[in-house]
């Protein structure tokens, strides 16, 4: 780290030079990486996606049903087969819509009770983005139709109910305006820790770190899909981490200056020190990731990779273009200098004391608010939000209640769509289909253009989570050995593939990246125990963070009051993998932070008492102040449209506070003070294996009171020093 801070200073401008260009780079790749991003969900080689990648080819739509026009008779008189189909040739008459109906089949399943209504089941193509720009002609048309034959038409459908339950889907700010509130977020909690100039700073590194980022992701396209809401991530996740590595590496510069440094010494002292844990950290949230980029789902890896390319970036820009600036400007813009860095917060030291002085019940009282936001996540459903979560009132609600009380299940909203091979006996496919429990009724549909047939199988109750799609799995199991069987695919189908693609084997994952983790954490802080406290507590910690997802949005005990959006009912599935490893990699960075300073008090002085105390009252401030720029940030990014990506940002934002608050200002320091002087222990052995300074088992040192370590270090600590002051001495 040293030899690259003095490369940096030596070679200043280049290093600005080179960002500079990337800057504007970046700016023109920004305003052309929307075009290139992918809102494809398929699963190359599960069934369920190779089947709808057929039926596109086939029938040219969906296999999502779009549209669940519901039509009614006046009173008194049943619906009539021929009003229907008039009705349904009119949307026929809509380009890429297709149409399944009671006029044309003649099949008692699509009437309610004493045949007074009766749906249609529409598809069109799928919607690029968040809104359906088909929908308002889809609606339009059959109402007209509708009343031309004398009935009444609704539209509902899962998609309407969703819109209905979420007013955001359709709007939202841009990605440059969360940015720019999560920024002015970030600047006040800048201003408040540096109270001066130098608050600006690290908002530049995270422009510079954003738009580099961009420019990255923008190569990426022309490799690889990357999904749209790594756009979001790019943007407001890289503006939280980018600012808090600045925010450690200029409060190390400004303590080192306090200190009487001057200032080109400061900035390399900084880089040493906290550009180390800085590094630790980002190469820490890269590796957590991984476990994205290896699960087998394109939407998914693509976010890992996008993803990983925000901590590398902002990592490389913190220790190059940061240090390069301080040297030139620092002193400059460190004014007013209001706030002095020369002693540790007496705040926070005081509450390390305390922490110290009450171990054991901080360690208690810490570990019983983990444990009681965890109880939620036995619950945990995985798929998509069933419609009793979605809208609780308007058109969509209503008419489907209406359906409801006509006799047809919320089944109507996911029909399976089976496709059969051309040639083979469709009829017996849609007969064997209609055996098994559960299924209201399978139509055999016309042929598509390459002479597939499709038979549509409705189940009695929609299939949107891991507890309704037994019946998927049922209608296979009963078609899968018939002729000309093909596959089956819709919402249950979808949901079942993707707990075959990315949890049956997600366990393994997330163990090997805890291991890999694990090591580079023996490296960073030289010790055995603390990597391992780390990487548990970091477990605890998500499981934690899922459970309150869980009461909150799958619940609906918080999304209601805070969003107006009814409970869930489950967790979309590709959202569990992606929170966990997002969580993992920037949970961690507070842990670096924080006793990555400790060991250098430790190694100072040799007392745990000593590293606890100092340590937080150095970095507890800077967690604290770093945990609500991001926490800022994803308050940003749940303005975002789509009910998925504010999840996600209630997730993390949660995860970050719980994360700095209960966890690395309670639990971490209450346990490094109970595990006494095995914190910092490192056999030989491990260490010339990893190719690090061994740490010795030695007794802990008892400090006189009012003790001062020693404020000019060397920047490497030795390990065989001896406690200054051994256990059991005066």
């Amino acid at each position: 780290m040293s030899t690259g801070a003095h490369f940096v200073l030596r070679h200043r401008w280049w290093v600005i030079a080179f960002w500079l260009v990337v800057l504007l780079a970046g700016g023109t790749a920004a305003g052309q990486l929307q075009s290139r991003l992918s809102s494809d969900f398929s699963l190359p080689g599960q069934e369920g996606s190779e089947t709808q990648a057929q039926l596109a080819r086939s029938y040219g739509v969906s296999a999502d049903l779009g549209y669940l026009p519901v039509l009614t008779a006046p009173a008194g008189r049943p619906i009539d087969r021929a009003d229907v189909t008039a009705v349904a040739n009119r949307l026929r008459t809509i380009p890429g819509v297709r149409v399944l109906d009671y006029g044309t089949t003649g099949d008692p399943g699509f009437l309610t009770e004493g045949g007074h209504s009766t749906f249609l089941l529409v598809y069109g193509p799928q919607p690029a983005g968040f809104a359906d720009p088909l929908a308002p002609t889809v609606d339009r048309t059959v109402k007209a139709a509708a009343r031309q034959q004398g009935l009444t038409a609704e539209v509902t459908g899962y998609n309407q109910l969703s819109a209905g339950s979420d007013a955001g889907d359709d709007g939202g700010l841009s990605v440059l305006g969360e940015t720019l509130i999560g920024a002015l977020g970030a600047l006040l909690v800048l201003a408040f820790v540096f109270a001066s100039f130098l608050a600006l700073v690290p908002l530049l590194i995270a422009g510079v770190s954003i738009l580099a980022t961009f420019l990255v992701v923008l190569g990426l396209t022309t490799f690889t899909d990357v999904s749209f809401v790594v756009q979001f991530l790019i943007a407001l996740v890289g503006l939280g981490i980018a600012i808090d590595y600045s925010l450690l590496v200029v409060s190390r510069w400004r303590e080192e200056r306090a200190r009487g440094r001057s200032n080109d010494e400061a900035v390399i002292t900084a880089v040493t020190t906290a550009g180390h844990a800085v590094l630790a950290s980002g190469i820490t949230v890269a590796i957590s990731l991984v476990a994205l980029v290896v699960v087998d789902v394109p939407l998914i890896r693509s976010m890992g990779f996008g993803g990983m390319v925000i901590p590398v970036i902002s990592t490389l820009v913190v220790l190059t273009l940061l240090p390069a600036l301080l040297s030139l400007v620092g002193p400059r813009v460190d004014r007013p200098r209001i706030r002095k860095e020369a002693h540790v917060s007496r705040a926070w030291s005081a509450w390390a004391r305390g922490v110290v002085r009450h171990r054991w019940a901080a360690a208690a009282a810490a570990t019983a608010g983990l444990a009681l936001a965890i109880v939620p996540v036995f619950g945990l459903q995985i798929g998509q939000a069933g419609s009793d979560s979605l809208a609780r009132s308007g058109v969509a609600h209503d008419t489907l209640a209406a359906l409801g009380a006509g006799g047809v299940g919320s089944g109507v909203l996911t029909p399976m769509p089976l496709l059969v091979r051309s040639g083979a006996d469709a009829s017996t496919v849609a007969a064997a289909a209609r055996r098994v429990p559960g299924i209201r009724m399978a139509v055999v549909a016309p042929p598509g253009r390459d002479g597939v047939r499709e038979v549509v199988v409705v189940p009695t109750r929609e299939t949107v989570d891991n507890t309704s799609v037994a019946v998927v799995s049922s209608v296979r199991n009963a078609t899968k050995d018939l002729p000309g069987y093909v596959g089956v695919t819709g919402r249950g189908a979808i949901v079942l593939d993707y707990q075959r693609a990315v949890f049956d084997d997600f366990p393994y994952v997330l163990g090997l990246i805890a291991l890999v983790t694990f090591v580079l954490l023996v490296r960073t802080f030289r010790s055995l125990l603390l990597p391992l406290k780390a990487v548990l507590l970091n477990l605890v910690s998500v499981a934690a963070v899922f459970g309150m997802i869980t009461w909150f949005w799958q619940d609906g005990h918080g999304s209601n009051a805070v969003f107006g959006i009814a409970a869930t009912g489950a967790l979309t599935f590709w959202l569990p993998v992606l929170i966990f490893a997002f969580l993992f990699g920037l949970s961690m960075d507070y842990e670096v932070f924080i006793l990555a300073r400790m060991r250098e008090e430790y190694d100072r002085t040799g007392s745990t008492a000593y590293a606890v105390e100092h340590g937080l009252g150095r970095t507890g401030r800077l967690v604290t102040s770093a945990a609500l720029i991001l926490f800022f940030a994803f308050a940003a990014l749940a303005s975002a449209p789509g009910t998925d990506i504010k999840v996600l940002a209630t997730a993390l934002g949660a995860g970050i506070l719980l994360d700095a608050t209960v966890v690395r200002a309670l639990l971490v320091p209450a346990m490094v003070s109970l595990f006494g002087k095995y914190n910092w222990w490192l056999p030989a052995g491990i260490a010339r294996l990893l190719r690090v300074e061994p740490s010795p088992l030695v007794p802990d040192a008892v400090l006189p009171a009012g003790y001062e370590a020693d404020p000019h270090p060397p920047t490497q600590p030795t390990a065989d020093r001896e406690p200054l002051v051994p256990e059991g001495r005066p």
